[in-house]
């Protein structure tokens, strides 16, 4: 852990590929897997070996160069597939909000209640009135 408020840059790095090779749930893939087309190594992975990178490291480099060009090739697809389950997802997230919204209709002569906030002249930016 980071002792201070002043070291947080020292964890940063390991925030940001823990954030980088994480499912998102919108999109159903990793965002380095979307950005290089591959899944990231973590540093567990290289001091115990995985199944992945035993396979990896036994098989020669014209191999190795093939698989990885196959995979490059197949990134547009997974983008497009990426960018299809994030519409699902939007379209699900909406349906369940809309599921719990009450349309209400007003009509002329209807009494609603009205807020009147006070003038302040000094308000400026962000939170000054929309109006």
């Amino acid at each position: 852990m980071v002792k201070g408020a002043r070291q947080w840059h020292e964890k940063l790095p390991f925030a940001l590929l823990g954030y980088r090779t994480t499912v998102r749930t919108s999109v159903g893939a990793t965002p380095y897997s979307l950005v290089y087309g591959t899944e990231a190594v973590i540093p567990a992975e290289v001091e115990i070996p995985s199944l992945r990178i035993i396979v990896e490291a036994e098989i020669d480099d014209d191999e190795w160069v093939k698989s990885r060009l196959e995979q490059l090739s197949l990134t547009d697809e997974m983008r497009l597939a990426s960018v299809c389950h994030g519409q699902l997802y939007q379209q699900r997230m909406a349906r369940a909000y809309n599921k719990k919204v009450r349309p209400r209709k007003f009509e002329v002569g209807q009494l609603v209640l009205r807020r009147i906030m006070p003038h302040w002249v000094e308000a400026k930016g962000k939170f000054a009135p929309n109006w």
